[in-house]
């Protein structure tokens, strides 16, 4: 049996996974507690109350997988990859967008990202 394995019909059987895992499902974010960009997101959604589950990529296989999966196959990370960085942190709206900007997404939702206490583990200064 051949299966499609264009990007369109993966990201869609992803979605079905991710979404389908949770009833109520909200929104996940990918990261490490590693990841200095991502310790400042979790404490910039916690100051704000906003709601999201953090999954750590270095704690369980399957969300390494679940990432990695949205990684190899959506355009959004094509920059991330150019310039050989992780990607991390990720957004999974529930919505199924992926977004890399959470300082954007505060800012459009109302809010003024906290100034960062911590720097960020990539050359450039911003994600992993």
């Amino acid at each position: 049996m051949n299966l499609p394995l264009d990007a369109d019909f993966l990201m869609e059987k992803q979605r079905e996974g991710i979404m389908a895992e949770k009833e109520g499902w909200m929104m996940k974010v990918y990261g490490s507690k590693m990841c200095k960009d991502c310790v400042e997101l979790k404490r910039n959604f916690d100051h704000y109350h906003i709601e999201y589950e953090f999954l750590d990529v270095n704690e369980n296989l399957k969300t390494l997988k679940e990432f990695l999966f949205l990684r190899d196959t959506l355009p959004v990370f094509d920059e991330v990859k150019s310039v050989h960085a992780i990607g991390l942190p990720t957004l999974v709206l529930d919505s199924g967008k992926v977004l890399l900007d959470w300082e954007g997404y505060l800012q459009k939702m109302g809010y003024e990202p906290l100034s960062h206490e911590i720097k960020s583990c990539s050359l450039n200064g911003k994600g992993c």
